[in-house]
């Protein structure tokens, strides 16, 4: 684990998983081979919003292919630290995807309700292929099966912030993945 100065929000995280470093070398990873695998095709990143935007945007720019970008923003949280598993579209696609290749760029995967969902959503608007790429995963807690083609980290079920990842709109703007302080979310129960 890298020992950090911390200050602010960085108090309220008790454990570093995955340093700025590490997701830094794993996107570029990541990118390669998402350029030799849509090489030619018709790409078009889908972004689950709002915590797979960091994730997204090193990706594309680690990715260097001629790509789209689309946004969906999905809501199943709310303001807790577990899934209330009711997943709804708070913002759909912009354009259309017909006949284009998808892949979805996500920060977290889970139980597998949101992101199955969003899949059923995708696949009615007949898409060429849907692929998936995570940041995180968190197979302890999977109870949809979800098929990964491209996985960040695996990491235990602890509550993670940072990175894009939230915890009551907050965190986001961390540089690494965290755990956070049982006693944070707590105090604002």
């Amino acid at each position: 684990m890298t020992v950090v100065a911390r200050t602010g929000q960085s108090d309220d995280v008790a454990e570093i998983l995955v340093t700025a470093e590490q997701i830094a070398a794993k996107v570029r990873e990541l990118g390669a081979r998402i350029a030799t695998d849509y090489q030619s095709k018709d790409l078009v990143l889908v972004s689950i919003l709002k915590g797979a935007l960091p994730f997204l945007a090193d990706l594309m720019r680690a990715t260097p292919i001629p790509l789209s970008l689309d946004f969906l923003e999905v809501s199943s949280y709310g303001a807790g630290t577990e899934s209330t598993g009711a997943v709804r579209i708070l913002k759909d696609l912009a354009n259309p995807i017909e006949g284009r290749h998808v892949l979805v760029v996500e920060d977290i995967l889970d139980t597998g309700h949101t992101l199955s969902y969003v899949f059923d959503h995708l696949r009615a608007q007949r898409p060429e292929s849907v692929r998936l790429c995570v940041l995180l995963d968190k197979p302890a807690r999977r109870v949809i099966p979800i098929e990964i083609d491209y996985r960040g980290f695996e990491i235990a079920d602890k509550f993670v912030v940072g990175y894009g990842l939230d915890y009551a709109e907050h965190y986001r703007n961390l540089p690494f993945v965290g755990v956070l302080k049982p006693e944070v979310y707590a105090r604002r129960s």
